[in-house]
């Protein structure tokens, strides 16, 4: 009877575990560039209290064994990135990425941070930055006496300065994709980064090469592809899974109660 109410307490743990990675999923659900997480599950180590295919009294063999499962665990986080919406702002440094790809930007440490937030700004210097201050890679530089900016579908970076009739282009945006991108390791501020899961990252332009389907889309951003209620329905299911965890756990003490009172 212990049996079952450890192995309930893991149905709970992991359920509770689940609830807890799709409050997270929903409190994103408005952030830019968010891609949705999902907890998959495996069952733990079985009991085994007769082997399949020993042989019996009567010298054949037994065609199933006896096991009992120990419970179940959690595998795995999955992140699914599937695209988001797209909304229009009409701001001509707000930018989203159609097809696979990441914008590069080179964090505080040193490292190259990944993201599909495409809500640049320009600083002090005319640098396009995020949010919090990371630079793009490659630089992009605005100058202060720009009256238009353009960014083509393939990344092409384009001014005209006051004065002028002309666009000139001054920099090119360059994309990063991964083999395993589910890989990268979320480190907030919607940027990931490298990890050996993910491999090494591909670079390249949009509209060529390894980036022929991509395109760069100005004055759009892409939203959070967080499905409000399928979370919701998730919800439901990993609620309802935890009661019946805890009913379990209450069946097994009550019959452990009534052994108890058996031999008084």
């Amino acid at each position: 009877m212990l049996r079952a109410l450890y192995t309930a307490a893991t149905g709970a743990q992991s359920q509770q575990f689940n609830i807890d990675v799709i409050a997270n999923n929903v409190s994103n659900v408005n952030t830019n560039g968010y891609k949705k997480v999902r907890a998959e599950f495996q069952d733990l180590l079985s009991q085994t209290f007769r082997a399949a295919g020993v042989l019996g009294q009567q010298g054949t063999t037994t065609p199933t064994g006896i096991q009992v499962g120990l419970g179940v665990g959690i595998s795995a986080t999955q992140r699914v990135f599937t695209p988001g919406a797209f909304t229009q702002t009409g701001n001509s440094l707000d930018l989203a990425i159609q097809g696979e790809g990441f914008f590069q930007v080179q964090l505080n440490s040193g490292e190259v941070g990944y993201s599909r937030d495409g809500t640049f700004k320009r600083d002090a210097n005319g640098t396009l930055v995020t949010s919090d201050g990371y630079p793009l890679i490659p630089s992009v530089i605005i100058p202060p006496n720009t009256t238009e900016v353009s960014i083509g579908i393939n990344g092409a970076v384009s001014i005209r300065q006051a004065g002028s009739q002309t666009l000139s282009q001054v920099a090119q945006l360059q994309l990063a994709r991964f083999s395993n991108s589910a890989g990268l390791e979320s480190i907030g501020r919607n940027i990931f980064v490298e990890t050996p899961a993910s491999g090494t990252p591909i670079v390249g332009q949009p509209g060529q090469g390894d980036f022929a389907r991509t395109t760069t889309n100005q004055g759009f951003i892409e939203t959070s592809n967080v499905q409000i209620v399928e979370e919701l329905i998730g919800l439901i299911t990993a609620q309802r899974a935890f009661e019946a965890n805890t009913n379990v756990i209450k069946s097994s003490d009550q019959v452990l109660q009534s052994v108890t009172n058996i031999i008084r």
